[in-house]
């Protein structure tokens, strides 16, 4: 998306779309490189246009860009980004037979009240724009730390300011909002303190820690000789709590360099507590909307503690085709495919592309750099569209390079980038802006718990193949810095305008960002536990206020059945409640029934110690029905999930110590089932 000025103080967007080339926003300045000749380059029609562009990267009379930092320089060497070059080249040539249909969205400029309306109402916190006193938004603002809190009020502030000067309606002062009396307030906030993973601090109870290695998300590609650095990531302190204690004179380095030698990059450890670890998709989405609005919380109170300012794309949402499968948004053609194969998370099309090139692919040489032909990726394009729901289409004919080159067109074709428009400012800034890759990372990791499902799951499932391609790096020359330059433009640069200078030096940044996205995936696809505490006490709060509210019901009826002399109910006597099953029988502390429908054995009580773990109880159930299991869970992968309570649904880690998940969560029904695929 570009954006010029007009004389009339209006603003032209040149918004994504499908065959609109378009330039990258929020390119702010360089970033310093220092990296060798690329590996086993592959000639291309148009490599001496490639070099070309290259060699306008270290033209020292190139203009420099609007905006750098000093410790920031636009120096890079004249082949290393070849590949990238090369790729963007060939998308402009697989896109030139085609019409051009750039769409122009003309908008008045936003005031920064307008734009921090719209980040409230996306945090969840609309509440504080209507006033209404809504369940929701007063439990998500109980939870909240001391830095996220100051974020929230930030913006408060300015929307309220800005709707002052407009003379508008009277808005709630802020002190109003986190019960404060002064001008200076102090928030009452959730302690830092460490939080156990997905529970509450239990009073005198300390941690314990068992670490993970982060080796598991790509163990390839690695210099043995030259082992890279480890790093501790912690999920139990917010991540904008973190950056409060780092020194304040803390600068960041001069002239930093990143390099290409996947060594370059540091191996973290994961504290991983006694809960264990949840994946993205081990809670329900009904939780997992609420980590999204924390989320967007805890990157503004992270860039506010870092001194970075988080830009957000205004997107004027386009519709795409509705039908079909290149150029259909991803939520459309989700719905589509669902009514054919229900639960599924991935576009079928996108699914098959990545099922075609992991059983043919992999081990090709030059797979995702060599192009296919572009007349026969056309072809095939159309056949496609035609034949694919009919299950008539001849997969056998798929050359690999080929396979590859659809792959691509489907991801640039998106009416909306997977990364989405909104956000695409963010992902760039947290490389210009922030020079620690520990710290790109855990703003990495944000950004991905904001992305909408769909987005998120099929990036997942890109970046999950894109790891097996770099695995077979020895057969198929591609490493993880090849990989990355390849795939950079097809997620971060639009159809193939001629590259500007900006977007020239935006490469590197672009492709170091793949290049995370890639190596680090597993963490980045792991919800940091401090956000699962905070929806536990949204939860809880909800709970709270709920019964408050029952309460008052029950006093109002009863006051109604007096007056209108009502009957005794025979069957029920007053008062009575229904209770859940958990809370039914006289279970002692620390027994817990688990319910197992899928097999012969049913139920069964089972009593917790210390050391007792999800996989235990496991284990047991598999014992007791190993001679007389149920047809239905033959072949299936059974995980014991927590339901109910503090919390949606959680599949919990084998490894999470049940007593203190327990503890956490006394009023779960603890259920065995297949996960969630």
């Amino acid at each position: 998306m570009t954006m010029e000025m007009k004389e009339s103080g209006s603003v032209v967007l040149t918004a994504y779309h499908p065959h609109s080339p378009a330039r990258i926003p929020g390119m702010e300045q360089s970033f310093v490189q220092d990296i060798p000749p690329s590996h086993s380059p592959t000639s291309r029609k148009s490599l001496p246009r490639c070099r070309r562009i290259n060699r306008m990267l270290s033209n020292e009379s190139a203009p420099p860009p609007a905006f750098s930092r000093s410790n920031s320089q636009a120096s890079m060497d004249s082949t290393s980004m070849e590949d990238f070059w090369c790729e963007v080249e060939s998308i402009k040539e697989s896109s030139g037979d085609g019409p051009e249909e750039a769409m122009l969205l003309e908008f008045k400029p936003a005031d920064e009240g307008e734009l921090e309306a719209e980040w409230l109402q996306d945090a969840g916190l609309s509440t504080l724009i209507s006033g209404a006193e809504e369940e929701d938004g007063q439990a998500l603002l109980s939870t909240l730390t001391r830095t996220q809190a100051a974020a929230v009020q930030k913006r408060y502030n300015t929307y309220t300011q800005t709707l002052r000067k407009k003379n508008k309606h009277t808005v709630r002062d802020v002190r109003d909002i986190f019960g404060t009396n002064d001008s200076s307030p102090t928030f009452e906030t959730v302690p830092v303190s460490p939080v156990p993973s997905n529970g509450i601090q239990l009073p005198g109870q300390k941690p314990v820690w068992k670490s993970v290695s982060s080796k598991s998300c790509l163990d390839c590609g690695l210099d043995k000789s030259s082992p890279s650095i480890t790093e501790e990531l912690s999920y139990e302190v917010s991540f904008s709590e973190s950056i409060t204690v780092l020194p304040k004179t803390q600068e960041w380095s001069k002239n930093q360099r990143f390099k290409k030698e996947d060594s370059a990059l540091p191996k973290f450890i994961v504290r991983k507590s006694r809960f264990g670890l949840t994946e993205v998709g081990d809670l329900s989405p009904e939780d997992m909307k609420k980590i999204r609005y924390l989320s967007l919380i805890e990157l503004t109170a992270f860039y506010d503690a870092l001194g970075v300012e988080l830009k957000r794309n205004r997107v004027e949402r386009v519709r795409g085709r509705e039908n079909g499968l290149f150029g259909v948004p991803l939520t459309i053609l989700l719905e589509n495919d669902q009514k054919k194969v229900p639960g599924i998370k991935v576009p079928l099309i996108f699914q098959k592309l990545l099922l075609k090139l992991e059983e043919t692919g992999l081990e090709t040489e030059g797979i995702l750099r060599v192009p296919g032909s572009a007349s026969r990726v056309k072809n095939l394009h159309q056949e496609l569209e035609a034949k694919f729901y009919e299950e008539a289409f001849d997969w056998d004919q798929v050359r690999n390079n080929d396979a590859a080159g659809l792959l691509k067109m489907f991801i640039r074709e998106l009416p909306s980038p997977l990364f989405t428009l909104e956000y695409l400012p963010a992902f760039i800034t947290l490389v210009e802006k922030i020079s620690k890759i520990k710290l790109q990372l855990q703003a990495l990791h944000l950004l991905i718990m904001l992305l909408p499902e769909a987005n998120r799951d099929t990036a997942k499932a890109f970046l999950q193949f894109l790891k097996k391609v770099v695995a077979n790096e020895g057969k198929n020359k591609m490493n993880l810095w090849n990989v990355s330059m390849i795939v950079a433009p097809n997620l971060f640069i639009y159809k193939g305008k001629r590259a500007n200078q900006q977007e020239m030096q935006a490469a590197a940044t672009t492709a170091h960002i793949v290049r995370l996205l890639i190596r680090y995936q597993d963490i980045l696809w792991t919800v940091p536990s401090f956000l699962i505490s905070q929806v536990r006490k949204m939860n809880e709060a909800t709970m709270n206020n709920s019964k408050k509210q029952l309460m008052f019901d029950k006093g109002v009826r009863k006051l109604l059945r007096r007056k209108t002399m009502e009957r005794e109910r025979p069957e029920r006597p007053e008062g009575a409640v229904t209770f859940p099953p958990y809370l039914q029988s006289d279970i002692p502390e620390g027994v817990i029934r688990v319910y197992a429908p899928l097999h012969s054995k049913v139920s069964m009580a089972i009593q917790l110690n210390s050391q007792t773990k999800a996989k235990d109880i496991l284990a047991r159930f598999h014992c007791e029905n190993s001679h007389s299991s149920s047809q239905n869970m033959r072949g299936q992968i059974q995980s014991l999930h927590e339901i109910g309570g503090n919390i949606g649904q959680h599949c919990l880690d084998p490894d999470a110590y049940m007593l203190d998940v327990y503890r956490a969560n006394p009023q779960a029904e603890w259920v065995i089932k297949p996960k969630a695929s």
